[in-house]
């Protein structure tokens, strides 16, 4: 048998064979696998055109013709195969990621503020509205900032272990916000009026009305002629603008180291209506802050010369404050991480 014949045989089993496997390609991996086979430079079909060479010119031409013409079906194979592949890899993604865009999403689920924070930011918001500032200071504080500087002797009870957390060091868990007044009016000249927001600790039993940890909101007023009249008319507006409705109060004698005078300040249970319930001690009224004038002795330790200045300090709980606005009855309900409470704000 001459070359001639044996490379017409060698077309016809190799046109057999590519496209047989044409035929049996799954995916467009497997038909590339196929082109580089036969139809790429080193492919069987290209070193076939190369051979003819050797052959007489008219065998050449004819062979030469016949090994183009089926390279031509090959690629044409080649291309619808690839088609298909295309085809049908689309119509399976589409099956299998295909979404109906007129049913209704499903809600992302989002998270919001708590209701401790959004008391906080509407306080902020009251008050700076009346012309305070927002002041911050440390939650681990000295005994002189916590206590000394105002007015509160060594033998007070409130410096007793059991209502105060002391560290190894010395320091101590503030028991109030009050420090930072006094650090503020070191460092500024009167006239000033502030609110002082923050955690703070006290070493107490807990109940529906009480917690060892919470969030408290001192506020500070220093000018020439203030007096505790003032403070009532700055009380009212913040009542009636933080509860969307005139508020009853009233204003109690008390005793406070750091004031004097000094008085308590209630506010008519909004829990019971005033009808007496746990929350408020069933006396249908809700003890919502000590308050009184700046004791000379406060002032003095600030720097303040207390025969030119005067104003009122006040402080108050935040957690007493939502309690009011939401109708809370146990302050518990705020740290216990409940879903079912807290989505409810």
């Amino acid at each position: 048998m001459n070359m001639g014949n044996m490379a017409k045989i060698t077309l016809k089993t190799l046109q057999k064979k590519a496209e047989n496997e044409i035929k049996n390609s799954k995916n467009l991996k497997d038909l590339d696998s196929v082109y580089k086979k036969y139809l790429d430079k080193q492919g069987e079909l290209s070193q076939i055109l190369r051979s003819l060479n050797k052959m007489p010119k008219t065998k050449r031409i004819k062979l030469g013709k016949e090994a183009n013409e089926l390279k031509q079906v090959l690629k044409e194979n080649i291309e619808q195969k690839t088609k298909k592949l295309k085809e049908k890899t689309f119509k399976q993604a589409y099956e299998k990621e295909w979404i109906d865009v007129t049913m209704p999403g499903k809600k992302p689920v989002l998270g919001h503020l708590h209701p401790l924070t959004q008391v906080k930011r509407e306080v902020e918001r009251i008050f700076q509205l009346m012309g305070f500032s927002i002041i911050e200071g440390p939650e681990i504080e000295t005994a002189w900032y916590n206590f000394d500087v105002l007015n509160i002797p060594k033998d007070h009870p409130a410096r007793d272990l059991w209502d105060t957390f002391y560290l190894k060091n010395g320091m101590l868990l503030r028991t109030h916000t009050s420090p930072v007044q006094v650090r503020y009016m070191e460092k500024n000249n009167p006239p000033l009026r502030i609110i002082v927001p923050g955690r703070i600790f006290r070493h107490e039993a807990t109940d529906a009305n009480h917690e060892f940890n919470f969030y408290h909101v001192e506020g500070l007023m220093i000018d020439r002629n203030i007096s505790a009249a003032n403070f009532r008319a700055v009380l009212q507006e913040f009542y009636r603008e933080f509860f969307k409705k005139p508020v009853k109060i009233r204003m109690r004698p008390s005793y406070f180291p750091f004031v004097v005078p000094g008085f308590e300040v209630d506010m008519s249970c909004t829990v019971c209506l005033g009808k007496g319930c746990a929350t408020c001690g069933r006396t249908g009224w809700q003890e919502m802050m000590g308050a009184g004038m700046v004791h000379p002795s406060v002032l003095k330790n600030a720097g303040f010369n207390p025969k030119n200045w005067q104003g009122f300090a006040f402080g108050m709980g935040l957690e007493r404050l939502a309690m009011m606005k939401y109708r809370i009855n146990d302050i518990r309900l705020f740290y216990k991480g409940d879903l079912r409470f807290l989505k409810q704000f």
